[in-house]
């Protein structure tokens, strides 16, 4: 897993000057905002305690996500579910089904599969097909497409945004997450830049804008209608998959059902879930999704602040919150490690503040991989509380600090986590 093509900071650079210049569009900030940068952008960060407002209730008998919430796989925050990480201890490469973590922005909609459309349309078309008529793409037409299968991670930006309150003593706004919004699944589907050249693509491109068919976002009073964010033209010619299936059966209803993004390697939001109209625009394109939301505001960034794209170095154990470990015997302890640099390069673990750092052992089949399993053995010494601490370095040499640095929205956590346990 390597930075992904037409990275989105040089493309967001390159948008704001095409936005000023008004030779773009949108609904994310009105060009008057951007010209007012100051202003605008404190109001956006003022306005940031409602990101993650709560849902709209869900329909009579439907519940805002459908699939069963067992608490010993899941934790529940509202339209919001995050894996538990002991329900992976024991597992595979992959993240069961049952276990994948949801993040709804409203809730889960029931499609029909057999009325759903994928309609593309937009600037970056030949004929310029409109929104009222665009170029039509049904369930059987992409399942009729070659089809690839991809073993990707998903990872939402706030991952660990619990952790700014609980160890900094600094709490965000949004959905609290531990470490568990994230997930590595297989998906299989059809790569979106062979739906785009059927759909008559054209060498002006240099956006595109998928959005999803989930109920239209609320929140401040403010409808900013459905999800929606757009990947730069070489990203989404990339790798990029619009996938029909997960760990090999059809999408689940929480997950994107009928046909949703897989993005490689950037952060959750651009893999949109239920995905319905495109939009394929020769000028820059904003939302919400790329202004208000998922941008690094606070002391230390740009006062328009910084695209999030990509996820930092984390690590997670697969043992409970507060583990009940024996005294005096060998303990195998298991985790996990990932970046959205790339591949992980060695991970070290610590059992006490007091001891040193101590290499885990990687596990080799993961080599180069979206994520690295590794273990380590700890003998505790004698009862009472521990915590444990493990940290990785990717490929590039990024690795985990004592404290992550603060923002405004609480994305992109890499702080080392202190995991506490009780030894009896």
């Amino acid at each position: 897993m390597t930075r992904a093509p037409g990275n989105e900071a040089e493309h967001d650079t390159r948008r704001a000057r095409q936005w000023l210049a008004g030779r773009a569009r949108g609904e994310g900030v009105h060009r008057e905002q951007l010209i007012a940068l100051g202003t605008a952008m404190g109001a956006l960060a003022a306005a940031a305690g409602e990101a993650d407002p709560p849902p709209p209730p869900g329909r009579p008998g439907i519940p805002a996500i459908v699939k069963p919430l067992d608490p010993g796989l899941l934790t529940g925050y509202g339209a919001n579910a995050e894996m538990r990480w002991e329900a992976m201890s024991g597992q595979g490469y992959v993240v069961p089904t049952d276990r994948f973590f949801v993040r709804n922005h409203t809730r889960t909609p029931l499609l029909d599969r057999d009325t759903w459309r994928l309609r593309l349309f937009g600037t970056g078309l030949r004929g310029t097909p409109t929104r009222d008529d665009p170029v039509e793409f049904g369930y059987d037409d992409l399942t009729a497409m070659a089809a690839e299968e991809t073993t990707a991670l998903l990872e939402c930006a706030g991952n660990g945004r619990h952790h700014f309150a609980a160890q900094q003593d600094q709490p965000m706004p949004g959905v609290p997450w531990g470490l568990g919004a994230v997930g590595v699944a297989r998906w299989r589907g059809v790569r979106l830049s062979t739906v785009l050249r059927h759909a008559g693509l054209t060498d002006a491109a240099v956006d595109v804008m998928p959005e999803g068919l989930d109920p239209d976002y609320v929140t401040g009073g403010v409808n900013l209608g459905r999800v929606r964010r757009p990947l730069p033209i070489a990203k989404a010619l990339d790798d990029v998959l619009l996938a029909y299936e997960m760990n090999g059966r059809p999408l689940p209803v929480d997950h994107g059902f009928p046909v949703r993004l897989v993005v490689p390697g950037w952060i959750g939001i651009a893999s949109i879930k239920w995905v319905g109209p495109v939009e394929v625009s020769a000028t820059a394109l904003f939302s919400p999704w790329n202004t208000q939301f998922y941008r690094m505001f606070g002391p230390g960034h740009p006062v328009d602040g910084e695209p999030v794209t990509t996820q930092v170095v984390k690590s997670a154990f697969e043992l409970p919150w507060d583990a009940r470990l024996p005294a005096g015997v060998d303990v195998v302890l298991r985790g996990r490690s990932w970046s959205g640099n790339g591949p992980i390069r060695t991970v070290e673990i610590s059992t006490d503040d007091r001891d040193g750092w101590r290499p885990a052992t990687l596990d080799p089949r993961d080599e180069g991989s979206a994520w690295q399993r590794w273990t380590a053995v700890w003998r505790p010494p004698g009862s009472g509380r521990w915590t444990l601490r493990a940290r990785a370095t990717d490929v590039t040499g990024a690795s985990q600090p004592e404290q992550a640095e603060p923002n405004t929205l609480g994305y992109l956590f890499d702080g080392i986590v202190r995991h506490p346990v009780t030894v009896t």
